[in-house]
């Protein structure tokens, strides 16, 4: 017997579409839930809802499967039916983890579940532990970054649907990787958004993307259990390790228990239950610490959030870009206190946003685990004009440079696919919208975005141009050639060196030691230092402390001095003093 429920609190009469059998009246209960029990409605059964008088057949805003896409009709799915082979998974914490961010429609060249569970022995050699995957709930159109999703419950069908999800969850555990979800709450995408059309989901305020969430208004208390359920679907259903929450910073919630509380909360009684670690992580741009502040001490009690300020300060430095919002970065100065402090913007002058920004971090409590950092991800590449990587502008030297120091660094890492062998293909922002306007908007408000930040529009490729996506897969032939598979070896190796040293992994902020003259830098990892030199010519650096052994080097040429290191341009070295 299946049981049909919806919420739509205004309606005033809501019927069930069932393939096959018609429509059937629904029975309204006084808390705006409406009810059916079907007995011949099993799996696989698809189905839809028509609300009032009206004859559009609307998707559940709770599907589960949407194998005809965000358009089409929903289908009955179980999820008991899947038989699971991770029964001794005991999960993967964050705390000493290397994550790696990926695309399913990307990844490989067939876009899907089961074709990236053919590359997870790649990432086992690698040394990630957890994969961190882009969005993949229903969006409208076949490939997407998945920002724009619309069913908050389902799968992508290209991807494989609910059950090539499970399988590739499924392999990971099988070769000890954690897998995190990209989720996104802060709004609905623009094409296929059925569930405001069944309650007041939506609030008159407005975010980036359009109208916000309906979090504090009227009926609110069921858009909250909205989002709650799905977090919890995700990790219990799917038995994800852990949810990336995309832009919290928009959501508009004025309750006394905010909304990101409320989900902490709810994962760790989950997490107790299922007997293993699940993870919180928030992409937040206002750069406050008490979204990682344990609950007891008055904190949201998310267990970590992505730290642009760290990417920032990285890539000013490697790059010499200051345009934009890296305008206040590029020196070492401005890495130093990353290194030592988390966030640059700590309460001080943000010249991009022309005011004040931030709250200090307590380096001496909080661990620099809370804090994801990388050199590179989806927005960092995506949204440039081009879509370009590291790879397209800095030489092998300071690609190599960049990963020692983000690897060394006390913050929980973060690579993007392909940045391990020095991929050359972009990651470009594509769309795939089947409504001519809507795909003609998105493309012209890409271009004049990117005008306004001074790249000509002739340079931003066109979302909807099925190349644009094509170009941006990976070219896993690329480990075929030697400079690729150079670069490869040397994340393997540093990833390795990470793991056997207890200090390069230390999280604790107080403990780190950091040095800088003329285009060179010393950072003291208790019994370890990393000495880097940005110039494009050798020098010699002072470490003050005598070298014991040289523990990795960038490249050839490094040697060691009395007290110090000689390094060649554009080179770093890890040793033990």
């Amino acid at each position: 017997m299946t049981e049909f429920t919806v919420w739509a609190p205004e309606a005033s009469r809501v019927r069930l579409r069932l393939v096959g059998t018609g429509d059937h009246e629904m029975m309204a209960g006084p808390d705006g839930w409406w009810r059916l029990d079907v007995p011949e409605a099993g799996p696989g059964t698809d189905y839809a809802y028509l609300l009032d008088d009206g004859d559009q057949a609307l998707p559940d805003p709770r599907s589960a499967w949407q194998p005809d896409g965000v358009h089409g009709y929903s289908r009955v799915y179980d999820h008991g039916a899947y038989e699971w082979t991770d029964q001794r998974w005991t999960g993967r914490q964050l705390p000493g983890g290397v994550l790696y961010e990926l695309h399913v429609g990307t990844f490989t060249p067939e876009g899907t579940f089961d074709s990236a569970i053919e590359r997870l022995d790649h990432l086992v050699d690698l040394g990630v532990d957890l994969i961190e995957l882009l969005p993949v709930n229903a969006f409208n159109g076949e490939h997407n970054w998945g920002y724009d999703g619309v069913c908050w419950f389902a799968p992508h069908h290209g991807y494989g649907g609910p059950d090539g999800l499970k399988r590739l969850v499924d392999a990971a555990h099988a070769r000890g990787l954690g897998v995190i979800l990209d989720v996104v709450y802060n709004h609905f995408g623009p094409s296929g958004a059925y569930a405001p059309l069944f309650g007041p989901y939506l609030a008159e305020t407005s975010n980036t993307w359009g109208r916000s969430v309906n979090l504090d208004g009227p009926h609110s208390d069921e858009v909250r259990h909205y989002i709650v359920d799905s977090v919890v679907m995700w990790l219990r259903d799917y038995h994800l390790d852990g949810l990336r929450l995309d832009a919290v910073h928009a959501l508009r919630d004025h309750r006394a228990i905010p909304l990101l509380e409320e989900l902490a909360t709810e994962v760790e009684a989950l997490s107790t239950h299922v007997g293993r670690p699940l993870s919180l992580i928030a992409e937040s741009d206002l750069n406050d610490p008490r979204l990682i502040t344990p609950r007891e001490a008055g904190g949201f009690g998310l267990h970590a959030q992505w730290n642009d300020d760290a990417h920032h300060a990285l890539h000013t430095l490697l790059t010499g870009e200051e345009q934009g919002y890296y305008a206040d970065f590029g020196s070492l100065e401005s890495l130093a206190d990353v290194l030592a402090g988390a966030f640059f913007h700590a309460g001080g002058w943000s010249s991009f946003r022309g005011r004040s920004h931030g709250r200090p971090v307590d380096r001496h409590r909080v661990p620099g685990h809370r804090f994801v950092a990388y050199l590179q991800n989806h927005d960092q590449i995506g949204n440039r004009a081009s879509g370009d990587r590291l790879s397209a502008s800095l030489s092998p030297g300071l690609q190599r440079v960049g990963a020692t120091l983000l690897l060394t660094a006390p913050f929980t890492p973060m690579l993007f696919m392909g940045e391990e062998w020095g991929a050359s293909t972009p990651w470009q922002f594509f769309t795939s919208h089947p409504e001519p306007e809507l795909a003609a908007a998105v493309a012209t408000g890409r271009r004049r975005e990117f005008a306004a930040h001074g790249w000509p529009e002739t340079e931003v490729p066109d979302p909807q141009d099925p190349q644009t996506f094509v170009r941006s897969r990976l070219d896993w032939a690329e480990l075929e050639k030697p400079e690729h598979r150079d670069m490869l070896d040397f994340y393997r190796r540093l990833i390795k060196l990470r793991r056997s040293h207890p200090d390069l992994s230390d999280p604790r902020l107080d403990r780190i030691g950091v040095r800088y003259g003329d285009q060179f830098l010393v950072v003291r990892r208790g019994n370890c230092v990393v000495a880097a030199n940005l110039a494009g010519k050798p020098q010699r650096i002072d470490l003050a402390s005598g070298v014991r052994a040289v523990l990795l080097a960038t490249g050839p040429g490094a040697s060691v001095t009395r007290n110090g290191v000689e390094l060649p341009a554009e080179s770093a070295v890890i040793v033990a003093v």
